[in-house]
């Protein structure tokens, strides 16, 4: 029986990111694209990119796709498979934390927020791992509407832009 692939095979399984010409009506991405291209990224592009995300900035999903869009020259990256990357890289950092990984080298996925500012209940420990892990990095984390949120999340965005932090 095959065993099943942890975050880190997926990370490091080869798969390169690939330019949709023609989007589906309905799919993910097609209204935002009007017409135009997506990328759907890779694991390890959005790991890259996370990467070039510093102690003290931060970035949405939204952020990270219209990095992603950019540097591919197309409309839009996918917002699906975009999630689902932004998630496997943040567990394969965790898998690598647990197998003894100095922190400083292990991808910094708590720096990746949702739509808003608001923190992710999906990324591993949820958003009071999130919370601490920001937090001991400066980063001012409250509630809005109900939720853990950084409200200045705009303000703490990387400067230069992202995909220009990290070798193509």
């Amino acid at each position: 029986m095959a065993r099943t692939k942890s975050a880190l095979d997926h990370l490091r399984g080869g798969r390169t990111p690939h330019i949709v010409h023609m989007i589906p009506p309905g799919a993910p991405g097609f209204r935002e694209a009007n017409g135009g291209a997506m990328v759907v990224s890779s694991p390890a592009e959005v790991d890259a990119l996370v990467r070039g995300v510093g102690p003290g900035e931060v970035i949405t999903l939204d952020d990270l796709r219209a990095a992603l869009a950019r540097r591919h020259g197309v409309a839009v990256a996918c917002p699906v498979s975009t999630a689902i990357f932004a998630g496997m890289s943040a567990r394969a950092a965790e898998e690598l934390r647990q197998a003894g990984a100095a922190r400083e080298t292990l991808t910094p996925w708590w720096r990746v927020l949702k739509r808003g500012g608001f923190l992710n209940p999906k990324l591993p420990g949820g958003v009071e791992r999130q919370r601490a892990l920001l937090e001991a990095e400066g980063v001012k984390v409250t509630t809005l509407r109900r939720q853990l949120a950084v409200f200045d999340h705009e303000g703490l965005r990387p400067k230069p832009p992202l995909e220009t932090l990290v070798a193509g």
